[in-house]
């Protein structure tokens, strides 16, 4: 059987980690041992000021480094399937199926407020040591000067930042200065969030919807075997009955509906930014 890739695209904090962490316990599934490679997907595209990559940045070379990498993933291991989540991906999904042209999408959509409230979290997030050497491992070389002066930026700018967040977290937006000059912690979050999914609900209707699975992350919490054995036909595996408590054991529901109790003052502003986006995936 030749290599599956099966990308995982969703806005940040949206249970994509949860999803990627279920479906590499199953056989013959494989990931990068770190939390995200937007090294890798950026490589050759370093100094391009957003994440949102029009389709022509996959230019040959480019797309030869990054399927490189899957292929060196596979090779010594000698599974069948590649498991990738990088959620800046949600920006560019026809950049990355112009790359991968045979690969599978699981597209997780979660509630916007939720989202904020977590991702307000990771904005302000401490420095974490082991996160950042997992990561640095696939760095290309040839950029590692250019990552170690930005990051050396970003957590300088969390000592004097009246928020005490970073200079930026997660995928990279058009106008993201602007964006960041113009509105709140929460806001940022909401308008992140927002351009996320509407970037991936625009691009997916472009792509065949034999490759394309589509799941809310509450669904998934709440009926996790119902939920694993749909993705289990989408990919053309069979998910035993013995194996079911060790792949979906450790999910659980309790984050659901907490963002509103925790965004609390700032509610009204986050769901005014996300209104269209929130009511068109049934949320509001």
């Amino acid at each position: 059987m030749e290599r599956q890739d099966i990308v995982i695209i969703g806005a940040p904090r949206s249970g994509t980690n949860m999803l990627r962490d279920v479906l590499t316990r199953l056989p013959e599934m494989i990931t990068w041992p770190c939390d995200e490679i937007n090294y890798i997907w950026r490589h050759g595209n370093i100094r391009y000021p957003s994440d949102t990559f029009p389709v022509d940045r996959a230019r040959p070379e480019v797309v030869s480094y990054i399927r490189h990498q899957f292929d060196k993933l596979v090779n010594p291991n000698g599974v069948n399937f590649v498991v990738e989540k990088t959620c800046a991906n949600s920006l560019r999904v026809e950049f990355v199926d112009k790359v991968l042209p045979d690969a599978k999408y699981i597209y997780i959509v979660r509630d916007g407020r939720d989202v904020v409230a977590s991702a307000m979290k990771r904005w302000k997030a401490e420095l974490d040591l082991g996160y950042i050497l997992q990561k640095v491992r696939y760095v290309p070389v040839s950029d590692l000067p250019y990552y170690g002066f930005t990051y050396l930026g970003n957590r300088i700018h969390r000592l004097f930042s009246k928020e005490k967040r970073l200079a930026y977290w997660g995928p990279r937006l058009n106008d993201m200065d602007s964006i960041l000059a113009g509105h709140d912690l929460a806001g940022v979050c909401a308008i992140q969030w927002s351009e996320c999914v509407n970037h991936s609900d625009n691009a997916f209707g472009q792509v065949s919807s034999e490759r394309v699975h589509k799941l809310r992350y509450e669904q998934f919490v709440a009926d996790p075997i119902f939920e694993m054995n749909r993705l289990c036909d989408f990919i053309g595996i069979s998910l035993p009955e013995h194996e079911r408590e060790r792949v979906i054991g450790s999910i659980s529901r309790s984050s659901v509906g907490k963002g509103v109790g925790e965004i609390g003052k700032q509610l009204s502003e986050v769901e005014y930014l996300m209104e269209a986006t929130l009511r068109r995936h049934g949320y509001l």
